[in-house]
């Protein structure tokens, strides 16, 4: 695979459509200025129509990116489908850093308030862990922060093409809480009491996930093609989630109705949420079992609503102990299900694993520090070092995989499907002869893709499909 060189990528026309400061919005620019376009201006011919497929300013439908893509997190082509990138090439890497990086974010945060917790409650005081770990693990986490955010700014500046299209993704969107949710972790591990931190802070970090709601809820209801029904996958927990870590700081904090606010929101989509994801609906697609680490995701929301609803109530009751065990229970039913997550590859999804562990593993704390016996103990402490050993797993995993074998971040072509179905029959041909697909299913699949390109009407779809295949 060639990669692109600065010069290579600017003559190269076709990742213009993706640059802020390039193609449609230079072209506006220009006729603003009243500079002319040269139409004669020389571009490959591949450009000139990709161009054509993709410079508009709708982005694809929820529909096209379900007929388009495949595969974990919908990030692969299908193989009758054409990038309207180039596919043999390395794409600049701000293209190819996707939202789901935050998932990193989400990991190391969570642990800064997990070793805080281990530090705080009681239960887990005969454990007499130092402050300096939750020192250096927000710091880490501040710092890792500040990384991602910085390179995802740039890529709003520079692509910002790039990012709208991830916004309209159907699983990329929930990732856009990410960020959202990861500052407030940063806010509740610090090391330092959360009540001394100036009210407005919390309000600044909500207002982000409130307007995430009103926009992704209204979604789920309003019975288009994003309605809840078929969009419905483990990542949506992270629109969920966010109201209820907002729910459990704004406590800590001293507030009181603006907390429970997003708690009842929370808990109404989460149960909706819930249920739609146990029905598993025909309209659904079966999860690739690279997405399987994400199932994860169903032990966060409980956890952390355990703990929100113990902080707004004063004490860990009955409410709190149906959440927590919930969670306890998901969580079981996933961990005896080794063979279910065994043989898959490493990917940003692994890191669906740290953050709801951790979530666990501080409710769990809790909970023993209400009711302190020797099981609810062990239970902790089992729970804080298993979460533990798998973010340091997973962060070693993710520098192996970014610094040594350079394959954490390929080419995002979920983000570079067209407008509109556009196949080349040779790739319909090689995937329907892999797949034993019989002549029917081959002239079906032509006409449905367009893979040829006739202007003329043919008597019968038969001799359709011998007019395509002839050279």
């Amino acid at each position: 695979m060639r990669t692109v060189s600065r010069s290579d990528s600017t003559r190269d026309r076709r990742f213009d459509q993706f640059k802020t400061f390039s193609g449609r919005l230079e072209r506006q620019l220009s006729n603003l200025r009243g500079v002319p376009h040269d139409p004669a201006e020389a571009e490959p011919a591949d450009s000139k129509i990709s161009e054509k497929e993709t410079d508009d300013d709708e982005v694809p439908t929820a529909d096209r990116y379900f007929a388009a893509l495949e595969g974990p997190e919908l990030e692969t082509l299908r193989p009758t489908e054409v990038s309207a990138l180039p596919e043999d090439e390395t794409w600049p890497f701000l293209l190819r850093f996707p939202i789901s990086a935050f998932g990193m974010c989400l990991g190391v945060s969570s642990q800064a308030m997990l070793w805080k917790a281990l530090q705080t409650e009681p239960a887990t005081a005969f454990l007499r862990v130092s402050p300096d770990v939750n020192h250096a693990l927000w710091w880490v986490s501040v710092a890792l922060m500040a990384l991602v955010s910085a390179i995802y700014l740039l890529k709003v500046v520079f692509y910002f093409e790039a990012v709208r299209r991830e916004f309209h993704h159907p699983i990329r969107v929930n990732f856009f809480f990410a960020p959202w949710i990861a500052c407030l972790f940063l806010v509740k591990g610090l090391p330092r009491p959360v009540w001394t931190i100036h009210h407005v802070v919390w309000y600044v970090l909500m207002a982000p996930i409130f307007c995430l709601d009103l926009k992704i809820y209204g979604q789920w209801m309003s019975g288009g093609d994003r309605r809840l029904s078929k969009v419905a996958n483990p990542t949506n927990h992270l629109a969920v989630v966010g109201n209820f870590v907002g729910a459990l700081l704004g406590a800590r904090m001293g507030l009181r109705e603006a907390p429970i606010f997003f708690f009842a929101v929370g808990l109404a989509h989460y149960v909706v949420l819930f249920v739609t994801l146990y029905q598993r609906l025909p309209t659904n697609v079966q999860l690739p079992k690279d997405l399987h680490p994400v199932f994860f995701l169903f032990v966060a929301a409980p956890s952390v609503a355990s703990m929100a609803w113990a902080r707004l109530c004063g004490e860990f009751n009955y409410g709190a102990k149906i959440a927590y065990f919930i969670s306890l229970f998901l969580y079981m039913s996933l961990v005896v299900r080794i063979n279910f997550f065994r043989g898959v590859r490493f990917s940003l999804a692994w890191w669906a694993y740290t953050f709801p562990m951790t979530s666990a593993a501080i409710a769990t704390t809790l909970y023993a520090s209400a009711v302190t016996t020797v099981l609810t103990r062990a239970l902790a402490v089992g729970l804080s070092g298993i979460a533990s050993v798998t973010v340091t797993g997973v962060l070693v995993a993710t520098v192996y995989h970014a610094f040594v074998r350079r394959d954490l971040f390929p080419n995002d072509v979920s983000i570079a499907i067209t407008q509109r179905p556009k196949a080349k029959f040779s790739k319909i041909l090689a995937h329907l002869r892999s797949s034993g697909t019989d002549v029917k299913e081959l002239v079906f699949s032509v006409s449905r893709h367009g893979g040829s390109d006739t202007n003329s009407e043919s008597p019968s779809p038969m001799a359709r499909g011998r007019g395509g295949a002839e050279p």
